[in-house]
């Protein structure tokens, strides 16, 4: 919205002034976010349309809330933590499912499973993606807890701090949840032969 028609939209020229900026800096926002945003999403709730729609409605949100985001944060932490919240609420209200993670309560840092593949050579692009899905699903299955930390982590690529930050979780318990998800997917991995350091 520029500011002759926000003028004529019957705001005054202060007001007017105040939104066209708002409306442009919501426009570059969206522009930067909203792939990083819907990759997130649809990681945690696996379903890409369902994942559009929640995109959409977490940028209403931010555009609704821009004028209380504080300057003191990363903007993507503040936006992801609205992103993550909005996410859950809609997870929590479909199916629940519980598991439990048996791992060993280790360093967080150790273990770690890639989840993205670097570029396969043509005669591994087969096993590469194969193992890719497989990965996805596993991720799928865990704990909406510990699904929501693993995808901050590799799909987001937040911090831990970020993480904490966009969870409310302490530092400490964000490390051992990413562990423990690590943990339960490189254990799918080795039971289907696959191994995590491939």
């Amino acid at each position: 919205m520029d500011v002759s028609t926000a003028v004529a939209a019957g705001y005054g020229n202060e007001e007017a002034m105040a939104r066209a900026i708002q409306s442009d800096l919501f426009e570059r926002i969206v522009h930067r976010y909203h792939r990083p945003v819907t990759a997130f999403i649809y990681r945690m709730v696996g379903d890409y349309e369902t994942a559009l729609d929640l995109t959409q409605e977490v940028f209403l949100k931010v555009y609704l809330a821009l004028d209380r985001y504080d300057e003191r944060f990363k903007f993507s932490t503040w936006l992801f933590k609205i992103a993550s919240n909005h996410t859950i609420d809609y997870l929590r209200k479909q199916t629940h499912r519980t598991h439990s993670l048996d791992a060993t309560e280790e360093d967080a840092e150790n273990h770690p499973v890639e989840l993205v593949s670097p570029e396969p050579s043509p005669e591994r692009q087969s096993i590469l993606h194969e193992r890719r899905t497989i990965i996805e699903a596993a991720i799928a299955e865990l704990p909406l807890p510990y699904r929501q930390v693993i995808v901050l982590r590799h799909v987001a690529e937040l911090s831990y701090e970020e993480i904490a930050h966009v969870t409310g979780l302490p530092l400490g318990t964000v490390k051992n949840r990413i562990f423990r998800a690590r943990e339960a997917i490189r254990k799918k991995l080795l039971r289907m032969g696959i191994d995590g350091t491939e």
